[in-house]
Order: structure tokens, then sequence, then C-alpha cells
């Protein structure tokens, strides 16, 4: 593209000295002709290429977020919402990767248009006139170093803006059917239009800033070139140069403003950019709380002994102790239930096992080892939990069950379904085994999510089970056939049960019975309800609603 001005300088020198002819014009035509279409042919294959490395850049960023965030520690996300995480995946990494692609291939291209041009200039034309042209652009790098902070805050602004829309969507849609149900509708859509419109006054400012700075280089340029006109003018009166040479310096200023524009736009991505960056660098820097042991202890197989001894545990967050003086020892194969109260400490206790939250040294053990001491992968692969939502992902039924162990054959899958008395309701279901379950298990009622993730915690056969209060929504007819159905199938392995209702434990080898986080009762069924204290109350309460049944 350079060599246009220099050829139409010659062309005007050409005519204006009487030495064309038609050969000569054609041959003009010809060369401006290929010329363009090289400029086309390479721009394009480097606007390819970019492409190419900003959706790679796309690709293997989500891909390392992801991972990331399934490494980092639960208490982790006590703290950050899943729709402000999802707008890094999204919009973060999008407005990065616009900037890699169109602005790196702006870039390189404005760059080497603008250094060959000056070279073009300083060779063919007049070093003084470029010189002099040239001294109203020098003051460019001012203004971006001044307008950067600027540009970059207010983009900044708009991604947490984008962030809190996240969130309140991902909250509302979550609770949807508590939203229709109270009727909140337009208060919602109330509150999701003041979100929209803290974005867009954002957004407003950061296209102010934006838009300031960009009208600086076409005024800069302006200068530039009435400095051109009134300088060049003087120049090719004088004789300095040649008419062509001046023409050819108008059209090669042209190009010098156009980079310099193009480069504005580029710092004007890269602004927006490096803020997204930053709030990536932030997020990737976290570290999980919860980690491997530097040396974890060698095991071969877990028997599934459990032992806890902790004087107190208290979650990061929280101003007072979650657990107090919480001491047992259940022997591998052994049933251990706990009861209490709402908020009595029964999840806290289930959640330090698989470390869900880390224990304090040497606080609980799983076969004698500390489980501080063993590897994550060790621990966790012997461990079944099914958590107090029976929580189901967007897939199939089969899936679902399946999610616990891949290579589990459609006989397991279906035998597992049978104990956890889930079977019979997926027969009904549209599709069988196949049937989608909508996002966490919407479609199901609260008995069948329940049912279903118990079917996977079953096929998982793991040496420790843990089930955190996973019988609340099923009758008591269902309760007594998964129960019989743990005595049977888990026979010899090591289960922890918890549950508001007492049939669920009557059988467990031990009972605690927990109240504001401390062990208030302890031993078996027909010892506790001689001790006539906590747990006979309730058995006494629930036999005459006819929940202890058992």
């Amino acid at each position: 593209m350079v060599q246009f001005p220099h050829l139409l300088g010659n062309f005007t020198n050409a005519l204006k000295a009487g030495q064309l002819d038609a050969h000569k014009v054609a041959m003009y035509s010809l060369w401006l002709l290929l010329i363009g279409i090289g400029y086309v042919v390479f721009y394009g294959i480097g606007q390819f290429r970019n492409g190419q490395i900003g959706r790679r850049f796309e690709y293997r960023m989500r891909q390392q977020l992801f991972s990331h965030w399934e490494l980092l520690s639960a208490n982790y996300y006590r703290q950050r919402s899943v729709g402000d995480l999802l707008n890094h995946a999204l919009n973060d990494v999008r407005t990065i990767r616009d900037a890699l692609t169109g602005g790196v291939n702006i870039f390189s291209n404005a760059v080497f248009l603008l250094a060959a041009t000056l070279y073009m200039t300083f060779t063919t034309v007049s070093v003084k006139l470029t010189l002099v042209s040239m001294i109203p652009i020098c003051f460019v790098p001012l203004f971006i170093v001044w307008w950067g902070p600027r540009i970059r805050n207010a983009s900044r602004r708009v991604q947490e803006g984008l962030s809190d829309m996240a969130d309140l969507t991902e909250e509302s849609l979550s609770a949807i059917r508590l939203v229709k149900a109270s009727s909140n509708e337009d208060m919602e859509s109330l509150r999701f239009q003041t979100r929209v419109e803290s974005i867009v006054k954002r957004q407003m400012t950061m296209f102010k800033q934006s838009a300031l700075f960009q009208s600086m280089i076409p005024l800069m340029g302006s200068l530039s070139f009435a400095i051109a006109l009134f300088y060049g003018g003087y120049l090719t009166v004088a004789h300095d140069i040649t008419l062509g040479a001046f023409v050819a310096f108008t059209l090669y200023l042209a190009m010098i403003i156009q980079p310099l524009q193009q480069m504005g736009f580029v710092f004007n991505y890269f602004q927006r950019g490096s803020a997204s960056v930053k709030r990536l660098s932030i997020l990737l820097e976290e570290v999980p709380e919860i980690q491997d042991p530097v040396h974890p202890a060698p095991v071969e197989a877990i028997g599934g002994k459990l032992s806890v001894h902790l004087s107190e545990f208290s979650y990061p967050d929280g101003d007072h102790p979650a657990l107090q003086n919480v001491h047992f020892d259940l022997g591998a194969g052994q049933t251990l239930g706990i009861v209490g109260r709402t908020a009595s400490g029964k999840t806290t206790l289930a959640n330090l096992i698989p470390r869900i939250f880390d224990p304090p040294e040497n606080a609980v053990f799983v076969d004698g080892h500390d489980v501080k001491a063993l590897s994550l992968k060790d621990l966790r692969e012997s461990i079944a939990y099914v958590p107090q939502d029976g929580f189901l992902f967007s897939a199939t039924v089969r899936e679902n069950i399946g999610f616990s162990r891949e290579t589990a054959t459609s006989a397991e899958i279906e035998q597992v379904a049978k104990d956890s008395a889930i079977y019979d309701d997926i027969l009904d279901f549209p599709d069988g085994f196949e049937t989608m379950v909508g996002e966490r298990g919407v479609t199901l009622s609260g008995g069948q999510k329940q049912r279903t993730a118990i079917a996977r915690a079953f096929l998982k056969d793991a040496p420790i089970l843990i089930m955190d209060d996973s019988l609340s929504a099923v009758d008591m007819t269902t309760e007594k056939r998964i129960i019989d159905a743990i005595r049977g199938v888990r026979s010899g392995k090591t289960n922890v049960i918890i549950a508001h209702r007492l049939s669920a434990v009557r059988h467990a080898d031990l009972i605690l019975v927990l109240d504001k986080g401390t062990v208030i009762e302890r031993g078996t069924h027909d010892e506790l309800l001689e001790q006539g204290g906590t747990y006979a109350d309730i058995y006494s309460m629930q036999e005459d609603t006819g929940g202890a049944a058992g």
C-alpha cells in the first residue's frame, strides 16, 4: 500500500512533463492493481490467522478456568456467586479474545504501515517536511498515558456491572418457582431493570472516555495536514520538492493518520482487555484452601473405620464454633446415626469426613489415618456422599445414576435403582432411564431426586456411605425399603446416616444426638430410650405422629 503515493507522485511528475503515453498509463494501472490485490490477500491471511489464535485462546482459557474452579474448595463458593464466575468465563474471556484477535492484527498492520510510510517520506519526499508535519502527532503518546487508566477503570466497572446482572439472573431463575408462586415477577423485573440501567450508565461512561480519546487523534492529524499543506506548498513553490513529491506526501500523510487512528482503536481494546486480564488473574491466583498433603499416607485399600476427636470447628466466615467436643469411634462395617434439631451441626460433621470443609489436624481419622494425611483422591474415592438436596445433573436418569461409575452396566444401574426404590418410578417416566432430567432435577419430585441420588451412591459401592438427611422427602414405606437395602447391600461397609426421622437410624450401631454443635447423647436406639433424654422426647413425639415407626 505504501507504494501507492510513490507511484501516483511519479505519475504526476510524468503527466506534468508530458511523458505519459497509453503504455505507461497501463503499466501504472497494472502496478496499482497488483499492489492492491497483494495487500488484500496478505491482510485476509492475517485476519484468518489471528481469528484462529483468538478462538484457541478462548477455548484454552475457559478450559483453564473450569479446571481451576473444580480445584477450589467449597468455602470459596460460600463467598462467590455463580453468576459472577460465569461472567468471567463469558465476558472477560471474550473481551481479551477481541483484544487479541482484532487488536493484534490491526496493531501489527498499523505499525508496519506507519513504519513503511515514514521510511518512504524520508527517502522519497523530504526529511524536513516529514519532521515538521509530525510535530502534532508526537503528542498522541501523551494522550495515551493520560487516558489509559480512565478507560481501563471504566471497563472494569462495566465488567463488575455485568457480574451483578449475571448474579441476579442466576438467582432469579434458580428461584423461578418461588417467584411465580409469590407473584413477584414485576419485582424481579424491576430489580433486573435497575441492574441493566446501571450497566448502561457505566458503558456510556466508558464510551465517552473512548470517544474523547479517539477524537484527539484526528485532531492531531488535521493539524499535521494543515502544516503539511502550508510548509509543503512553500517547499514546492521554492522548488525544494517536486509537485509529484508534494502530492505523494499529502497521500502519505493520510496514510500516517490512518494507522494512528487504528492504534488508538487498538489502545481502547487493550485497555478494556487489561481490565479483564486483571480480573481473571485475581481469580486464577486463588489457591484452594483444601489441598493434598506434601507426602500423602500410602494406603492400599480403605476399610471404613471412622474416628472423630474434635475439640472445636468453626467456619472461616463464622463468628462462633459450629462443632464442639465431638468424639466417637466407629468400626469398619458399622452404621452411625446422627440426629438433632435443625442447625445442630449434623451436616457440618458429615462434611468434615471427605474434607469438603477442612477439619483441624488430628481430629478426623479414617482407618487410623488423619484425613488431612490422605490424598484427596484416595479419601474421596472411598466415600459415597448423598447431599441433602439430592442434586442431579441436567442429563438422563441413567447418566445421573451412572455418574459415580462410568463403567457400570445397564444391569447394575437397574439393580441400584431397585435397591433405592426408584426403579418403578423410572419405568413410568416418558423415556424410562433415558428420560432427561431438567436442571438440578427440576422435573422430578423431591423424593424422586433423593432416591436417584441414593442409587448413584449405591452404584459407587464405596467403603463409606454418607447420607445427609437424604430420606426426608420419602414416605415411611419407601424409607423402610431403602433402610432394608442399606442393611443388605451395604452389609460389611460403613454407613453414616443423618436423619430427622428416628426410624431411619434406629438400627444403627451408634447414634449421636447433636444440639448446638455438641454431642448431648450417644448410644444405641434402646439405650437412648432408656436415658429418657432428648432422643426419647423426639421418639415419643414422632411416634404420636406416626414418624418413628420402623
